[in-house]
């Protein structure tokens, strides 16, 4: 790391070790908290971890707390970061859910859609992969979502601590190759594991990377 990047990382951790508070949920478009800080929304398919990574991001235990029923969570959650607030973190719906109805899940699309096209102080969206898995067909149709959005994003695995090294480095090269051919894609992966820490740290200085841009 150069030293400006050692400087992002102990800033980043700094921050997120700092006031982290959950803010309020939003079933509807109406109910978004005015726009008045920066935004990194974090999204993924039902039961990815995604409640897990960014409870190890603020250094919490249960800031974000995962639906036991997947899917059941259908709103927009907002927390913010900093003392003062410097930027907050959103907590989107899951996605890929199977048992949901079909007017749940329309309802679903309808309010992410024109989140992410209509949100100003959107900076990035972090779209999780379980790294079990790779991409399934609701990853993609979420990239292409941002990507129609123009809504800048990376990709994080998810769960790297689950599978073997030389697994994670098939799904991780695999998955790399498929965000090359999406314009929104940012080219630098995430490789993570809430339980055991495994790129936290770098993941939180490149969110304040982006919240800086």
């Amino acid at each position: 790391m150069t030293p400006e990047e050692e400087q992002l990382a102990k800033t980043a951790s700094k921050l997120f070790s700092g006031r982290v508070e959950f803010l309020l949920s939003a079933p509807q478009l109406k109910h978004l908290p005015d726009p008045d800080y920066p935004e990194i929304a974090f999204c993924g398919r039902s039961n990815v971890g995604k409640s897990s990574l960014i409870n190890a991001l603020v250094n919490r235990k249960a800031i974000a707390r995962a639906s036991v029923t997947p899917g059941r969570t259908q709103e927009l959650n907002f927390f913010e970061v900093g003392d003062p607030t410097e930027f907050r973190l959103v907590d989107m719906p899951g996605y890929g859910f199977a048992k949901a109805p079909v007017k749940v899940v329309e309802k679903w699309r309808k309010l992410v859609r024109t989140f992410l096209r209509g949100r100003v102080p959107l900076k990035r969206t972090l779209v999780l992969v379980d790294s079990r898995h790779g991409l399934k067909d609701s990853d993609r149709d979420m990239m292409t979502m941002l990507d129609e959005a123009a809504v800048g994003y990376r990709l994080v695995l998810t769960k790297a601590d689950k599978i073997k090294a030389s697994a994670l480095e098939t799904v991780r090269t695999e998955v790399a190759a498929e965000a090359r051919k999406h314009p929104a894609a940012y080219p630098e992966m995430h490789v993570t594991s809430a339980e055991k820490g495994m790129g936290i740290a770098e993941l939180r200085a490149a969110i304040l990377s982006d919240i800086r841009e």
